[in-house]
């Protein structure tokens, strides 16, 4: 890598959020994890994230709220979003991931699945080009 590939990880239980973190910083990547929606947006306006990995269900702003101000605040984020979800039986989460067709991470995930959702979203040409000093 010629350069740091940032991911926050977005979830409540910290448990799953230090696990995902360890797995991805092992990788080579620089993590950052967010215990909810509300959390996730405060660290994206002060740090810029090649991935966002966030749980669907949690307190405060879930990931469909946090979806929802990305939309309207950064926008560009939006294609480098994967939702995490053991719940996606709800009829609420189910409307939302067939209407914007994000990538989902069913949990409990495999290494192997989250390695290859991962490494599908950071290799599409959906990232920007860095521009020096951001």
């Amino acid at each position: 890598m010629h350069r740091s590939i940032h991911i926050l990880v977005v979830e409540d239980e910290a448990f799953i959020a230090e696990t995902l973190a360890e797995i991805l910083s092992a990788e080579g990547y620089q993590v950052d994890v967010a215990g909810n929606g509300r959390m996730a947006l405060e660290k994206i306006e002060a740090q810029r994230y090649d991935l966002i990995l966030s749980d669907l269900h949690m307190p405060e702003l879930d990931g469909v709220g946090l979806y929802l101000e990305l939309e309207r605040r950064k926008p560009d984020l939006l294609q480098r979003l994967i939702v995490m979800t053991a719940t996606g039986g709800y009829q609420h989460y189910q409307r939302f991931l067939a209407r914007t067709q994000v990538p989902v991470l069913e949990k409990p995930c495999s290494l192997l699945a989250l390695h290859a959702l991962t490494h599908e979203v950071l290799s599409t040409d959906r990232l920007p080009v860095q521009t020096p000093g951001r």
